[in-house]
């Protein structure tokens, strides 16, 4: 079994128990940290339930289209369209089942790509392809846990990406995010209980 289906394997496991209410905070802080405009082309990147999809849907006007939201776990996608149709957002956001990087879209598509609480999951590849995927002057967003915060199960703990150093500061996670070939990188730690999150937005060079 490859390391992806593996991955995927304990995210449907965790499907039906997951803290949605966790992440809906930390959609909620990013999405604040970034402010994508109402109608932008944006992607949830291994948006897992897809808290930030939902967010964004909600307040995209009629004729905008949808949200793309894209993760590698068929069971994290089925609960997040479950509860999307319990607000009503069928149409509004285009669900996706498989590896979030690549993106599946064109080159210089997006305005926007967010993705909360997966970034030490997926890798450097994944700003490297966002920096494909998204416009000239598009914007990124992403969250990652604090160092000092981050205790992963074994379970989790061996699909941590290497080349991803959590920060300990929000000036260490904006310098890894220029070194990664952003501007205007900018950082804030999130405290949530007793966990903490960088909340950190950039542009893709113009």
């Amino acid at each position: 079994m490859t390391q992806s289906a593996t991955l995927a394997g304990a995210f449907d496991e965790l499907a039906d128990s997951y803290d949605h209410r966790h992440h809906e905070d930390i959609a909620r802080a990013l999405i604040a940290w970034v402010a994508p405009g109402a109608d932008e082309a944006v992607a949830d990147v291994a948006c897992g339930a897809g808290a930030v999809a939902r967010q964004l849907a909600l307040g995209r006007p009629d004729g905008a289209g949808p949200v793309l939201a894209v993760d590698l776990s068929a069971g994290m996608v089925a609960a997040g369209r479950d509860r999307a149709a319990d607000l009503g957002l069928e149409s509004a956001i285009d669900w996706r089942v498989g590896d979030a990087v690549p993106l599946p879209v064109a080159d210089h598509s997006l305005d926007v790509v967010l993705c909360a609480s997966s970034l030490h999951f997926l890798g450097r590849r994944a700003p490297a392809d966002w920096l494909r995927a998204l416009r000239p002057g598009g914007r990124v967003g992403f969250t990652l846990p604090l160092a000092t915060h981050f205790r992963p199960s074994g379970r989790f703990a061996a699909h941590v990406a290497r080349d991803v150093p959590l920060p300990r500061t929000a000036e260490e996670a904006s310098a890894w995010t220029t070194a990664c070939g952003f501007t205007e990188a900018a950082s804030r730690v999130h405290v949530l209980g007793t966990r903490q999150v960088v909340v950190t937005s950039a542009a893709a060079p113009g």
